[in-house]
């Protein structure tokens, strides 16, 4: 598929002339490919620059997820994908990108142009729950809490509803705590 606004190596310009015009400022990076200077970043256009990395088994999530719906301006430099078929398949191991195989369920996840992202809930709740399991997940979550504050509420929500999962109170905890001094604001 061709995009009017997605330009990858190989397919109408070479990866030299694709340089060339990044140098003249015609262009510039988005994921794996590059959007014209003057385009408006949306989240299906961070979703198509990937299309060519990511398969449909995969979904992507935590800071990567953040990036596509527009949390945070920078995508991270290993992209996170989750495994949404039901069965392993013969994954190919890409140095680029860190693969979690546990299943995430369908209803966590989002199409965007083609591409699984998990829901801005899901998203938040991964990321909560990473920052309880010791990882350095703080900007990304206030940054999604930024980018939409009536997230907390509805991520602790989600979790209290969900079944068992690893941190999953002590998320809780944070996320009310969150969604409580959003509203004292």
């Amino acid at each position: 598929m061709s995009w009017p606004f997605l330009y990858f190596a190989d397919e109408r310009l070479s990866a030299a002339e694709l340089c060339a015009a990044r140098l003249d400022g015609d262009l510039v990076e988005i994921g794996e490919g590059y959007m014209p200077t003057d385009a408006v970043e949306t989240r299906e256009l961070r979703a198509g620059s990937l299309r060519t990395r990511i398969p449909a088994t995969l979904a992507l999530t935590r800071g990567s997820a953040a990036w596509i719906h527009g949390a945070v301006a920078d995508p991270p430099p290993r992209h996170i994908v989750q495994r949404t078929a039901l069965r392993r398949g013969n994954y190919v191991r890409d140095l680029r990108l860190d693969y979690r195989d546990q299943r995430i369920a369908p209803a966590d996840v989002q199409w965007i142009t083609g591409l699984a992202v998990t829901t801005p809930v899901r998203t938040l709740a991964d990321l909560v729950r990473d920052l309880h399991a010791g990882e350095r997940t703080l900007p990304l979550i206030d940054a999604m809490l930024a980018w939409r504050p009536d997230l907390a509420a509805a991520t602790a929500d989600a979790l209290d509803a969900g079944g068992a999962l690893h941190y999953k109170r002590p998320a809780v905890r944070f996320l009310r705590a969150r969604a409580q001094d959003d509203v004292t604001r």
